[in-house]
């Protein structure tokens, strides 16, 4: 099972997270973490693993507290690094990248190698989920990621799914 982070402070500011530490769960991101917790109650899960970004703790945390799972956290399921863009607003991204942004947002493979100054590609990031993934397979456990929303689109586009959109 995947979720992402419940609502952000910087989603709430239309901020660009990527790495950026910072930002923290709103009121409405608490609930909506405490309903996926609910939700995935009766799935016997019983290794939660978490991108190391607050966000996703805390998210994890939340779930967690209608699972009773172990949480460790995972580098490899850590949002993309959007480089020089993290920190700015949408607006202001597209302001100063243009088309260049649209198509790095976009889930078309073409993009896949394109990444913003000091920033990874979803190339990249999908490697890095695949990785991780990896790492757990042998598992003999129903576990639970508690990620980001690039992290879960790269995730499905890279199983083959096509039309991906988290929200």
């Amino acid at each position: 099972y995947m979720f992402r982070h419940g609502q952000s402070t910087f989603n709430k500011q239309g901020l660009i997270q990527g790495h950026t530490d910072n930002s923290l769960l709103t009121e409405l991101g608490q609930q909506q973490a405490i309903d996926a917790g609910k939700k995935l109650a009766d799935k016997n899960i019983s290794l939660i693993i978490s991108s190391p970004l607050k966000r996703a703790k805390e998210t994890a945390d939340l779930v967690n507290k209608s699972i009773g799972a172990d949480i460790c956290t995972d580098n490899c399921f850590i949002e993309v690094n959007v480089g020089e863009a993290e920190g700015i607003s949408y607006l202001e991204a597209i302001q100063k990248y243009g088309e260049f942004y649209k198509n790095w947002r976009s889930n078309d493979e073409k993009f896949l190698d394109i990444s913003i100054k000091g920033g990874e590609s979803k190339r990249q990031v999908r490697k890095r989920i695949f990785e991780g993934l990896n790492k757990y397979a042998d598992i003999n456990k129903n576990i639970a990621i508690a990620g980001h929303g690039i992290i879960l689109s790269q995730t499905l586009l890279g199983l083959g799914y096509k039309a991906v959109e988290i929200n």
